[in-house]
């Protein structure tokens, strides 16, 4: 009896081999549980620590304005680069809108004279730009985001970014769309007419003309930095239609008035040529209307016609008469000289 006792409280005894083996398997599960456990640690720091710098990265100090002013104030963040040192520099939105032949190419290359303004020239010339209302405002996001490349471009630290916009560019076709555009984005709106329009129209029939001959050696240019292509391309006098000319005048007044009218809820300068010629403080004007640092700013073109107007008319007798006694008779004898 004593015999069968200890056969079933005895049991054979196991090879050492076998415990060391389950002490092993025993050690191996609790390695890679604890292993488990740190890694899951370490990934939650890690990702609180991103999160952090997130925030670190984002504000930028409150600028020292109006209250007004502040939707005019922008940090843009390009795709293609970063800002850099000046990512907290403060950025206005402009665009010169403004009539062909009215001074803008020349008004444009003195705001690019200065240090701090990017003006990305005539974008919306470019038909597809201006298709319809959604690729317009794709392009002006591209622009506003300092993700438009051209000569132009100071990228990093621009403290004004724009471009010009011509009145037949789509811009009084959708200008619904394009107001709504610039109250939302804080865009400030820059006119830039001509006072004496008799001078306007001469100089678009020059460029249309020049643009069909090609005067100087076989290529159009519509600016110009030499007084040899000036002088070049002044010869050139046009033959206006007198019939026409009273309602083409008209047209031109009447576009001018609706494009102000559009655009007077904006926050918006209006500048003529002829007074920034006569007097270079209105450029002062406009370097506080961007609130950028006042600067010398000056351009390399060329002025074309220059002089009384009898000369540059082929027909002068014929508008001297159709213009006299009229509301634009002041055109024939209006002229400009710099201060």
């Amino acid at each position: 009896m004593a015999d069968d006792l200890c056969f079933f409280t005895k049991g054979p005894k196991k090879s050492p081999l076998v415990l060391r083996m389950i002490v092993l398997v025993f050690a191996m599960v609790c390695g890679v549980y604890i292993c488990s456990i740190c890694l899951k640690q370490v990934s939650t720091r890690n990702k609180a620590g991103y999160l952090t710098l997130q925030v670190i990265e984002k504000p930028c100090p409150e600028p020292n304005i109006e209250l007004s002013e502040a939707s005019y104030v922008h940090y843009p963040k390009p795709e293609n680069y970063s800002r850099a040192e000046c990512a907290c520099n403060p950025v206005r939105y402009f665009a010169i809108l403004s009539m062909q032949r009215s001074g803008s190419g020349w008004f444009e290359t003195l705001l690019n004279n200065h240090t701090n303004i990017s003006s990305n020239g005539e974008i919306f010339s470019v038909k597809v730009r201006r298709s319809n209302v959604s690729t317009i405002v794709e392009t002006l996001d591209r622009i506003y985001n300092l993700d438009w490349f051209s000569s132009a471009s100071k990228n990093e630290c621009t403290a004004a970014v724009g471009f010009k916009w011509m009145l037949n560019q789509g811009l009084m076709q959708h200008h619904e769309e394009i107001v709504k555009y610039f109250e939302r984005r804080g865009v400030s709106a820059v006119f830039l007419f001509r006072r004496n329009l008799l001078r306007r129209m001469i100089s678009v029939l020059a460029n249309l003309y020049d643009r069909d001959v090609k005067l100087l050696n076989g290529t159009h240019k519509s600016h110009v930095h030499s007084p040899l292509e000036a002088e070049i391309l002044a010869k050139y006098k046009p033959m206006i239609n007198a019939t026409l000319l009273i309602p083409n005048l008209r047209q031109v007044e009447e576009t001018t008035t609706k494009a102000l009218e559009y655009f007077k809820s904006t926050r918006h300068i209006v500048l003529y040529y002829e007074d920034i010629v006569k007097n270079r403080t209105k450029l002062t004007d406009v370097q506080d209307f961007l609130k950028v640092p006042r600067m010398d700013l000056k351009s390399r073109q060329v002025k074309i016609h220059k002089g009384s107007l009898s000369n540059l008319v082929e027909n002068w007798d014929d508008i001297q008469k159709t213009l006299t006694g009229t509301p634009y008779e002041s055109f024939l004898h209006a002229d400009y000289r710099r201060r």
